[in-house]
């Protein structure tokens, strides 16, 4: 079994693994709405951003992910939960599309192409290096104004162990790599992470 958080978080089983928060019907309309932000910013339209349900209209943290011919194309999120979260969905998704500088913009006929994944995160919660687990934690570390986060399954994808995804978000955030030795405030969240199904 895993070893409880630090902290108590409405977000945790007593398992320590995060539970599913949202439906299939509440996955199925983010992800429909992240498609329907990008269209119609390229259609020049308005669309209804008001949730259509409570859990909905909760202000949550998320980062909108979108993959061009399955190779990444953008990823931009909120960190913190300024927001609703269906507001938040189609807010990072048009980011995701047009603005992350990684990336030319998404064109007309690319914006059916696309698949989208969704990670919602969990409150951020102080955590020592000590009990970051790999996979189940994404971080968010900041000093001196400056902050970078990565999400939980990216040290995985990448088969780092814990001090390089330490080091890993304190390059993310612009700090020194040690900069989690010296101070750095280190936060770790979970992530309900899902996506297009193709």
């Amino acid at each position: 079994m895993s070893p409880q958080p630090e902290q108590d978080s409405p977000h945790w089983h007593r398992t320590g693994i995060p539970r599913n928060e949202f439906t299939s019907e509440e996955r199925c309309l983010l992800l429909t709405l992240a498609h329907e932000a990008i269209v119609s910013k390229l259609e020049g339209r308005e669309i209804s951003l008001h949730p259509p349900s409570a859990n909905l209209a909760v202000p949550r943290g998320v980062f909108t992910t979108i993959y061009l011919g399955g190779a990444l194309h953008g990823c931009v999120g909120f960190v913190l939960p300024v927001g609703s979260l269906y507001r938040n969905v189609a807010e990072t998704a048009r980011a995701a599309a047009f603005e992350d500088t990684r990336f030319p913009p998404i064109t007309r006929s690319e914006a059916d192409d696309l698949t989208v994944s969704l990670s919602i995160l969990s409150p951020l919660l102080p955590i020592v290096p000590e009990k970051i687990e790999i996979g189940r934690h994404g971080l968010f570390i900041s000093q001196s104004g400056h902050g970078g986060l990565l999400l939980p399954q990216v040290p995985a994808e990448h088969g780092w162990d814990r001090v390089t995804f330490l080091e890993q978000t304190c390059r993310k955030a612009g700090l020194a790599v040690d900069a989690w030795k010296s101070g750095a405030s280190i936060e770790a969240f979970t992530a309900e992470v899902f996506g297009d199904q193709h």
